[in-house]
């Protein structure tokens, strides 16, 4: 099974492109090293105050992978404190 976790962040501190990178970087970064897991920019990369992450994950229990992405999902809410998090969304494919 193969679970994502998409994340689209609002960055209203940001006011360019290099801005927006050098605060991104170091939260996917830190996703990957906390959580081990996949983390990348897929979308919206030339605006500048708003960013979609995707984590992903690899696993035979379905339940593990929706919980893991759940903590991580809240550990972004919590510890992230660079912008806001507008939403969150959790896909599972068998």
């Amino acid at each position: 099974m193969l679970a994502t976790l998409t994340i689209h962040l609002h960055l209203p501190v940001c006011s360019s492109l290099k801005e927006k990178r050098g605060r991104i970087k170091p939260l996917i970064s830190r996703l990957h090293r906390e959580f081990n897991i996949s983390v990348a920019e897929m979308d919206l990369q030339d605006k500048w105050d708003e960013a979609i992450i995707t984590c992903a994950m690899i696993g035979n229990d379905h339940a593990f992978l929706q919980s893991a992405l759940q903590n991580v999902a809240k550990w972004v809410e919590a510890n992230w404190s660079d912008g806001d998090v507008w939403d969150s969304k959790i896909e599972t494919i068998a």
